[in-house]
């Protein structure tokens, strides 16, 4: 791309992009023989009409629709909220109608990463603390809180202390949707490769029982909670059968204080590149999200992919609307019926409370220049690049299948991260271009962002600038960046949420059924 002042990124679409913002009276060239003048200001992200649109006639971008004027917008008029509407899709899902090709093998890379005993990968070496309940949260809390970095500095190789509490345990049918969506979830983090060890923490009498977890999150008590040693000692505990909080604090802190030297022997190998999960995850997302950084992490998926890696797309909420491009690249029609099935029952999960999808684009996002969900959902689809779906996966299940999975979490971030960790993911790239500062302990959260102005504004928080592709840099060479950056930070390079500290409070279980 050049850096020209709009872009139209499709020869079908009838808007173009702003690569920055501009005045009224600004002429761009939009065909050969053809200049369109603005009659407004048109902010950084913003749409302009390219050519007449009929009242009801579709809006397209990136060649697809994603919304309908609601009145005749003339060439050079600003299209936002305003005169658009969301309308109704006829979509031709085509399942695996256009399944790419296998990319070519690309072997040999490898980062340094912890080999677990039971040959697990890990980029991060943490030590978890997982509290069941909301109310075992603040004991949680205090246990991690004795473990700073002054009293870490005689661990060099452990990355942390890090209490997995939330808000949720209780209040939900024992053994129904919610109680095994939230034991997935815990289980997830407890048997991830980045905690190499951990404890459990519940209070006694709440739904989410200790016992539960071990049992249907398939944990095995093991001594002194560590999943390296057979010594004495539980790996749960109960604040009510321990003695209360403060009994409950000093035991835990004696139990991680013994695990300490045995977490801190572990050592960066040479690992396999294809050992990589990596989670694509966008939030506060602007015009341009679909333009640079999301596109751009599609490249670096693709290259994922190629050298046998797994990148896991989520945000079903996000996929609406363009959910007809990932069935067309299923690899079969059971796999596309499946991601299908997901965007039905978000159709009537919301409905139940009287909203629409739509309601996802949030203030920031239409701030930024995103109109409709069909919209934000096409950009955010760009970070799966372009190979075969090959399968679909409930909140917090375990990731198995190698190459593009797409894994049902909601479009809220925290607890869409969540999710994607508690399946496996063990590097995560986040897109923004409203600005998101996130981390998420205990997996490091690469931060990309969709404009040059905000990285600016936020180059603390900010791990990549996409911005320069409108510019004239190419999204290939941006998302080669991103994937080196990927393999530096599996290999141990901090990202600038973890040196900032961000993490703690992002742990966010999703639970949709009533609170009873």
């Amino acid at each position: 791309m050049s850096a020209r002042p709009f872009l139209r990124l499709h020869a079908d679409d009838n808007i173009a992009v702003a690569a920055r913002s501009q005045p009224a009276g600004v002429e761009f060239q939009v065909d050969p023989d053809r200049q369109v003048v603005t009659r407004e200001a048109i902010g950084l992200g913003h749409k302009v009409a390219t050519r007449p649109i009929a009242e009801g006639a579709a809006v397209r971008k990136f060649g697809q629709v994603i919304g309908f004027a609601v009145r005749a917008i003339e060439p050079g008029e600003w299209v936002h909220v305003h005169n658009v509407r969301l309308g109704e899709l006829t979509l031709s899902y085509d399942f695996c109608s256009e399944i790419p090709p296998e990319p070519a093998r690309i072997e040999g890379r490898t980062f340094l990463g912890y080999r677990r005993p039971d040959g697990r990968s890990a980029t991060r070496n943490y030590i978890g603390i997982v509290s069941t309940v909301n109310c075992s949260a603040t004991a949680s809390k205090y246990v991690a809180q004795k473990f700073d970095r002054a009293l870490l500095a005689d661990y060099p190789n452990v990355d942390g202390v890090v209490a997995l509490s939330h808000k949720g345990g209780c209040a939900f049918q024992y053994g129904g949707e919610d109680h095994e969506q939230l034991s997935r979830t815990l289980s997830g983090f407890a048997r991830h490769p980045n905690i190499a060890a951990y404890i459990v923490i519940g209070l006694g009498c709440e739904t989410a029982q200790t016992s539960f977890l071990v049992e249907h999150g398939d944990l095995v008590q093991l001594g002194r909670g560590t999943q390296m040693s057979q010594g004495p000692g539980p790996l749960v505990m109960n604040i009510q059968d321990v003695g209360g909080t403060a009994k409950t604090v000093e035991r835990g802190i004696a139990m991680i204080a013994e695990m300490l030297p045995e977490v801190n022997r572990a050592r960066r190998e040479p690992i396999p590149v294809s050992e990589i999960m990596l989670g694509l995850e966008c939030g506060g997302s602007d015009g341009n999200s679909g333009v640079t950084a999301n596109p751009a992490l599609g490249y670096c998926s693709d290259l994922l992919v190629a050298h046998g890696g797994t990148s896991v797309l989520s945000e079903t909420p996000e996929i609406y609307g363009g959910e007809h491009l990932l069935t067309r690249r299923a690899i079969t029609p059971q796999v596309a019926e499946a991601l299908l099935e997901r965007i039905r029952w978000w159709e009537e999960y919301v409905a139940k409370f009287g909203g629409t999808i739509n309601n996802n684009p949030s203030v920031g996002n239409k701030k930024g220049g995103l109109t409709t969900i069909y919209e934000k959902s096409l950009g955010a689809i760009a970070k799966g690049g372009t190979t075969a779906l090959r399968a679909v996966y409930k909140y917090a299940e375990k990731v198995r299948e190698r190459g593009l999975v797409v894994m049902d979490t909601p479009g809220y971030d925290p607890a869409s991260v969540t999710g994607i960790v508690a399946g496996g993911c063990n590097v995560v790239c986040f897109t923004t271009g409203r600005g998101s500062c996130f981390g998420c302990k205990p997996v490091p959260c690469i931060k990309i962002a969709s404009n040059t102005p905000m990285y600016d504004r936020l180059v603390d928080d900010m791990d990549i600038n996409a911005g320069t592709i409108l510019d004239g840099v190419s999204v290939e060479e941006v998302g080669r960046e991103i994937f080196e950056d990927v393999i530096a930070v599996a290999s141990g390079k901090p990202t600038k949420s973890e040196s900032q500290g961000i993490g703690d409070e992002e742990f966010c279980p999703w639970t949709y059924g009533p609170v009873l």
